[in-house]
């Protein structure tokens, strides 16, 4: 497995980024006839950077057993979003990066082998990606994820107000937004292509379990999508997630059937 530690220049953000990269030097499964190797995305939390997943957890063994690439990229406290008051970080996950990304490495950029998948922030990251562009990404992976950022923002568990209102605006912008996954999620209705898989966890001793309970039960009574979801006791850190990140991997329909 070949790490890569890579700065670029972005110009969506007019900034330089840091991104890890694992890439596998001998996989089974790169695509036949181009030689291109299937992606997993994989986001961080709020507080973490780029080489957050690489210092906490062993997702360079997990990538290397099922010979897939990942590509870690850092995106500060913006929580995936083109802020209201800031710069376009979910332009430039969703456009500029796999751009960037597939120019530099030996990446594919069929759906069927790209994956997003994160933590937390990283979680809501992950969904906001597997929502909105449907015909991107076969499958998307939240471990803990901030799914509800309404009842975040308007509940107890907003404890950086002002912060949140520079990222989103207002709770009333929020709703009904491409910001707010319950939009996204019934916004496929419309969508007539694939859906990708989605795959869900938190542990019960998580802050974040009750709005994932109810991005879960809006999923179900909802009907558009499917949701493997995995319960059971967990806080929120590296103990529970970094097991999940393995059942994350092993879950990816990497050969390319869905």
């Amino acid at each position: 497995m070949a790490f890569i530690q890579c700065q670029f220049y972005s110009e969506t953000l007019s900034l330089s980024i840091g991104i890890n990269v694992f890439i596998p030097q001998y996989s089974a499964i790169q695509v036949s006839g181009t030689g291109k190797l299937p992606v997993l995305y994989l986001l961080h939390g709020l507080s973490a950077d780029h080489t957050d997943w690489m210092r906490h957890s062993f997702i360079e063994r997990y990538a290397e057993e099922k010979g897939i690439a990942v590509v870690m990229p850092s995106v500060g406290r913006s929580y995936y979003t083109d802020m209201k008051y800031g710069s376009d970080y979910f332009t430039f996950l969703s456009d500029e990066l796999p751009t960037v990304v597939r120019a530099l490495f030996p990446i594919s950029d069929r759906r069927e082998d790209t994956f997003v998948a994160g933590m937390s922030m990283g979680g809501y990251g992950a969904f906001k990606l597997g929502l909105t562009f449907p015909e991107r990404y076969a499958a998307a992976a939240s471990l803990s994820g901030g799914l509800d950022t309404v009842s975040r923002m308007s509940g107890p568990n907003n404890l950086q107000p002002r912060e949140l209102t520079a990222i989103f605006g207002e709770v009333s912008d929020i709703k009904g937004s491409s910001n707010d996954l319950f939009y996204l999620l019934e916004r496929l209705k419309e969508y007539d292509g694939n859906i990708p898989m989605f795959y869900q966890c938190c542990g019960t001793e998580d802050f974040l379990y009750a709005d994932n309970q109810t991005f879960r039960k809006h999923a179900l009574d909802s009907g558009i999508i499917e949701v493997t979801y995995s319960d059971g006791q967990g806080e929120h850190n590296w103990e529970y997630w970094d097991p999940k990140i393995k059942d994350v991997i092993d879950w990816l329909p990497l050969s390319g059937e869905q």
